[in-house]
């Protein structure tokens, strides 16, 4: 009788199955890079250096206004300087979307194709479904972030030659730390973004509309730029990740600051571990149908 009852309260396993076996990465990856809209994603971020050069020719170049000199007038000084307009102008908006995009419509389209249910019946573990989607996620986010400097500096240097980054407020950086600098600037526009990374991955294990988990992160990261354009708000526009944005550019003087990107890390990583923390937790409890 207790042989019985130990059978029935047993869980079966399929010989040879190992539950972190199941959904590798490299699948996961070579799925979402041949989706459509990794492809169109690819092809935009690579588009804008050369989309810039192109306004830079017809325009005549950048200009100081006022007697003040700042990042944008300096872009066509070198490849290093057109890289770092190129990260200047995306930053707060352009490189949001493929954040939004990849990390929001990965779980979410798994639903609306009503595959969700039968890659859990596979059976592939909830948290193992979504660590692959979410590294994936995060690693073709980065991939669009390094992206676009890669081919700014190509586009630069076919066009403005390879040569020191001259620094708006006066002095340079000769090529080799301009470099350095640069890797420092993607990295923390990377974790910077880790909040609408978060936010989206989230949203896209609460709703089975793609469209509305990456919208809900890119219209929430918008509403928090808002927030701290509201000079009222005072000492309180700290603890908004958008505060923090561009504190990369204590990168590109002559003595790199840390202070600004540290606080925008901290800030940034608590509000995404929280919501990751969100997403995992409301994802086991889920009743999937999708």
């Amino acid at each position: 009788m207790s042989t019985l009852a130990e059978s029935a309260g047993s869980t079966e396993v399929a010989s040879g199955y190992r539950a972190g076996r199941t959904l590798p990465l490299r699948v996961e990856l070579v799925r979402q890079l041949k989706r459509r809209r990794t492809l169109v994603m690819g092809g935009v971020l690579a588009a804008l250096p050369f989309v810039l050069a192109v306004a830079f020719a017809i325009g005549g170049g950048p200009g100081g206004r006022s007697g003040r000199v700042t990042l944008m007038d300096t872009a066509t000084a070198s490849a290093a300087n057109f890289a770092a307009v190129n990260l200047f102008v995306s930053a707060g908006f352009l490189l949001v979307i493929p954040v939004a995009l990849f990390c929001g419509d990965t779980v979410a389209s798994e639903a609306s194709w009503s595959s969700l249910r039968y890659l859990l019946a596979a059976p592939v573990p909830r948290a193992r479904l979504l660590w692959s989607k979410l590294v994936v996620g995060l690693g073709l986010s980065l991939a669009a972030m390094v992206l676009l400097p890669l081919v700014a500096l190509a586009v630069g240097t076919a066009v403005y030659g390879w040569g020191p980054l001259e620094i708006p407020t006066g002095g340079t950086l000769d090529a080799g730390t301009a470099a350095q600098r640069l890797l420092v600037v993607v990295a923390y526009i990377f974790v910077s973004q880790l909040v609408t990374a978060a936010l989206a991955f989230w949203l896209s294990t609460r709703t089975d509309a793609p469209l509305g988990a990456v919208g809900g992160a890119v219209g929430l990261t918008i509403v928090g730029n808002v927030l701290d354009a509201v000079t009222a708000l005072g000492h309180w526009r700290d603890f908004l990740p958008a505060h923090w944005q561009y504190a990369w550019a204590d990168a590109v003087q002559p003595h790199l600051e840390w202070s600004g990107m540290i606080q925008g890390t901290a800030v940034s990583v608590s509000y995404a571990l929280a919501l990751f923390a969100l997403a995992f937790r409301g994802f086991a409890r889920k009743d999937v149908v999708s």
